[in-house]
């Protein structure tokens, strides 16, 4: 099954997921003036793949960024997931659908066939358990999987995700389906195929889904540029797995003010997911 697969990922090369949101506010000066926005994006998504492939357990590619630039835009995220699936990394795609019926079968099909082909994708779930529906068919087959919202790292999740719903906060009545969504979906390690976005800047709240829903994989944004932490983070792990952390700013830019720093971005890019990947695991020993 796909979640075993990224287990053992986790397992032989660490937690860190690179975000490929790419955009001509992260790239190199120099990518702008000599190829157009969206052929500039796919190499230096190239370049940083490369320098980072054996170190990360899988890489989130947010859809938006591309779909901003149009059909071009497009190309180019359709070329970044077949480089990735070319070189075996797994791959989200943070997509953050949340449809259902016919339309929601539709997305499940875009993005688990065909051009934009990923291994697991991200989904809203403020419309039920009919929003899973459209999925089922290619979780039943082992080689796909999900990460559905459920505590969000943006500032105003608050408003809604906290509201109280009896003795407890919204996002724990999602967590608790989420987690009954997937129960029939688990692999070898006790994973399941349906499994949950949690915000880095809520270790709390990551400590408390962990502890009750040992079944759920977490995908951990907010890593790096939007403030989380190694120590905020840790609480997510079980055995130092059962979750990737998220970092997109703070690799793709992380060539900025350094020597060299436009001509040498993949190798920054790399020194970042190695200080990255060590301060996560300092706080898991």
């Amino acid at each position: 099954m796909i979640i075993d697969r990224l287990f053992d990922a986790v397992a032989e090369r660490g937690p860190v997921c690179v975000g490929l949101d790419t955009s001509s506010e992260i790239l190199p000066e120099p990518f702008c003036a000599r190829s157009s926005l969206p052929e500039a994006i796919l190499t230096f998504n190239r370049e940083i793949i490369n320098a980072t492939q054996d170190l990360v357990a899988c890489y989130k590619v947010q859809v938006a960024h591309y779909e901003a630039l149009g059909v071009n835009g497009l190309s180019a995220y359709r070329d970044t997931i077949a480089e990735l699936r070319r070189q075996g990394a797994l791959v989200i795609g943070d997509v953050k659908r949340g449809d259902i019926a016919s339309t929601g079968a539709k997305y499940a099909q875009a993005h688990f066939s065909g051009d934009f082909e990923v291994d697991f994708v991200t989904v809203n779930p403020y419309m039920g358990s009919d929003v899973i529906t459209p999925y089922v068919p290619y979780l039943q087959k082992g080689d796909k999987g999900l990460f559905v919202l459920i505590k969000t790292s943006n500032p105003s999740a608050s408003d809604v995700q906290d509201l109280r719903s009896g003795d407890r906060p919204l996002y724990r009545h999602l967590a608790e389906q989420v987690a009954r969504w997937g129960e029939e979906y688990r692999g070898e390690h006790g994973y399941s195929l349906v499994g949950a976005v949690v915000g880095a800047t809520h270790p709390h709240e990551l400590a408390e889904i962990r502890a009750a829903y040992p079944s759920l994989f977490l995908l951990v944004p907010g890593y790096g540029a939007q403030g989380g932490g190694g120590r905020d983070v840790a609480p997510a792990f079980m055995d130092r797995n059962g979750a990737v952390v998220n970092a997109s700013r703070s690799i793709l830019a992380a060539y900025r003010g350094k020597p060299d720093g436009e001509k040498r971005y993949a190798e920054y890019a790399r020194e970042a997911v190695i200080r990255m990947q060590e301060e996560i695991l300092r706080w898991l020993n």
